[in-house]
């Protein structure tokens, strides 16, 4: 009798801080700096846009520069998907509540954002992105923050989301295996303890290494 074939196992959600892939574009050419000026350009101008055909076409626009970024297609639409249904619920409640005008600049500009920023993790690694936000924080030390400290909080927030993510999983498969997995006490209770369990090895990890004195 032959064995069955298992299928593998699909990689938890990590969202868009998960879909770095290097490749030799234009968008990977540019610093971290620039594209992160760039997008907060795009946010600041974005508040200013009030015609729904100015929100379509900057989401078009976004679409366009994510296209450029050479991003794995099928990666990209599983980590924007649960974000893209959040923003067409939104803009749903904006129609309802102010008319379809409303909904499609606030969906829009919303997604447009959330692709903006997509082009930035995937296209930026990691380490790049935290030297910028070292450099780009320099003037803080003035009033008594170390800009070091503020990355490797950074770094430490950008890690705990896909671990997070993934521990929802592992809480998930645990109650499914007894059972439970619609019992909302097998879930969260859990989960809460290992959360708190995990922060509370982080932080004796940074104790003990002399972080944070």
């Amino acid at each position: 009798m032959s064995e069955r074939r298992r299928r593998p196992s699909r990689p938890p959600w990590s969202g868009p801080l998960g879909l770095y892939s290097p490749h030799a574009t234009w968008l990977h050419a540019l610093s971290p700096g620039d594209k992160l000026g760039a997008v907060a350009a795009a946010s600041i101008a974005l508040t200013f846009v009030h015609d729904p055909r100015l929100a379509v076409g900057a989401l078009t626009v976004s679409l366009l520069v994510l296209a450029s970024a050479r991003v794995p297609a099928r990666a990209t639409v599983r980590a924007l998907a649960p974000i893209m249904i959040a923003a067409v619920g939104i803009g749903l409640y904006q129609w309802w509540s102010q008319g379809w005008e409303m909904a499609v600049v606030t969906s829009g500009t919303l997604a447009t954002l959330v692709v903006l920023a997509t082009v930035v993790t995937a296209t930026t690694r990691t380490d790049r992105m935290l030297d910028a936000l070292v450099r780009l924080a320099g003037p803080l030390r003035r009033i008594g923050l170390d800009p070091e400290v503020l990355a490797l909080a950074v770094a430490l927030m950008l890690r705990t989301i896909p671990a997070l993510i993934e521990l929802v999983g592992e809480v998930r498969d645990a109650a499914r295996a007894r059972g439970l997995d619609r019992d909302p006490r097998a879930l969260l209770v859990p989960f809460a303890l290992r959360t708190v369990a995990r922060a509370q090895a982080t932080g004796d990890a940074l104790t003990a290494r002399g972080i944070l004195d």
